[in-house]
């Protein structure tokens, strides 16, 4: 290897190295983010809450995409239903999370949520026309198994809290193989227009009939999630120029551990062993996912990554 080629892998693994590290930053303030959502929508509504974030999503997409190139260019879309369509999955998203926020605890809601990945690789079968074959289809099965024992008789009472978590990750999962779709023709600045101006819309049109005044406590926490949420995604969004989404993919599951140490420390609320399995079985389904969509795209059978494989963390 000359010289030149051996100062470039290095570049190479310094920016992979570099994009872990802001990716699990991410997930670290996404975390804490989730822990104080817990907290504010005792006294909150998720409709507030969801559209004072989208006020800052919004801002931050538009501020983005604007330093690229002129705003009309990135509202040109070859599926703005599709992409209408993203921004409402991303809303109906947020606000079901924040619903299970109230009751659910925070370990045993990140465990189930993670079972958006296994999803998305169903919804790639009629949305994307991709062929899943049997292996991938049993690691699905025992991801899906592993989120009923979380809910097991005597585990997660199967209340409101637990069907919006499960709502949570059906749409975010869907959100994500739309996401897929439009990525075909329309490029990532449209994307992130459509879904940080149509969640503007939505959000404010409902969240201003459930407005009441952030004062003391809730001001600061509102304030802290609108700079972290923020702070989180910009992070993201660099990790994933600096390493492909691929690598970055399954680090997304330290948000099962991390969720588990803040639930007990914000919270004094320790998961259950048995939902700590089922957790893990969901978190390993994954992964044997995403292991096997990348040796299927080494072997040339797949043209292009999993669905489950090219999306940020939900929250």
């Amino acid at each position: 290897m000359s010289e030149h080629d051996a100062g470039q892998s290095r570049r190479r693994a310094d920016n992979v190295a570099m994009g872990i590290g802001l990716s699990v930053l991410a997930i670290i303030i996404f975390g804490v983010q989730d822990a104080v959502s817990k907290s504010l929508v005792q006294t909150h509504s998720p409709f507030q809450i969801a559209m004072v974030r989208f006020w800052a999503f919004a801002a931050f997409s538009l501020w983005l995409v604007s330093r690229q190139a002129p705003l009309r260019l990135a509202f040109r879309s070859r599926f703005p239903v599709l992409q209408v369509a993203r921004a409402v999955l991303l809303v109906i998203d947020i606000w079901a999370f924040a619903m299970a926020l109230r009751t659910v605890p925070l370990a045993e809601l990140q465990a189930v949520v993670l079972v958006y990945p296994l999803l998305a690789t169903l919804m790639a079968i009629p949305i994307l026309g991709e062929r899943v074959g049997v292996f991938r289809l049993l690691a699905v099965a025992v991801g899906f198994a592993g989120a009923l024992v979380i809910v097991r008789p005597g585990g997660l009472p199967i209340d409101g809290g637990v069907l919006f978590a499960l709502l949570s990750a059906a749409t975010y999962a869907l959100y994500i193989a739309l996401t897929r779709k439009v990525s075909a023709v329309d490029s990532t600045a449209t994307s992130m227009v459509y879904a940080g101006v149509g969640g503007l819309v939505l959000t404010t049109a409902v969240g201003v009939f459930f407005w009441t005044p952030f004062e003391g406590e809730a001001l600061w926490q509102m304030a802290f999630m609108t700079v972290s949420s923020t702070a989180a995604h910009g992070l993201m969004t660099v990790a994933l120029a600096r390493a492909p989404a691929s690598t970055l993919q399954p680090f997304n599951y330290l948000a099962l551990p991390w969720g588990i140490f803040l639930s007990y420390q914000f919270f004094g609320h320790l998961i259950d062993p048995v939902a700590l399995v089922g957790g893990a079985v969901i978190v390993g389904a994954g992964l044997v996912v995403m292991a096997r969509e990348r040796h299927l795209s080494r072997a040339g059978r797949n043209t292009a990554p999993s669905v489950a494989e090219e999306e940020t963390p939900p929250h």
